[in-house]
């Protein structure tokens, strides 16, 4: 690894969002982020929100992008996989997210092939999120 790579690190995820509200509502509501900073660009068309559970200089954040002029909502594609975030009581938070509606596509329970224990949630724009227990 190269001097230069050894500095780098990651700094967001974007994701395209349909409705912007109700997917700040998810991200922080439900699943405890905080909105670290919301801009308008009236001359693109387009919102940025970014999303994360600490300031950006030291976390990993997600970005939100609304474009304005988007009619229908996106195709998530096949080359996505998820976002995942670390969870202590994997069972107690998917009860909780399914009592406010939000879309488990696979119970959590230990992985197919390990022991350690995950589930599958879906965010208002249908991106898969990996939840894993960490004790």
């Amino acid at each position: 690894m190269s001097e230069t790579a050894g500095s780098f690190r990651m700094l967001h995820t974007m994701i395209r969002v349909f409705d912007l509200d109700k997917s700040i509502d998810f991200y922080t509501r439900l699943l405890g982020m905080k909105l670290l900073r919301k801009t308008d660009y009236d001359s693109g068309r387009f919102t940025l929100a970014f999303v994360g559970y600490g300031d950006e200089a030291h976390n990993t954040v997600i970005e939100l992008t609304h474009n304005w002029d988007q009619a229908e909502p996106y195709a998530l594609g096949t080359a996505f996989g998820h976002i995942a975030l670390g969870v202590p009581d994997i069972y107690g938070a998917c009860e909780k997210l399914a009592a406010e509606g939000v879309t488990i596509p696979r119970p959590p329970g230990p992985m197919k092939h390990g022991s350690t224990v995950i589930a599958f949630i879906e965010d208002p724009d249908g991106y898969k999120i990996e939840l894993i227990e960490t004790k």
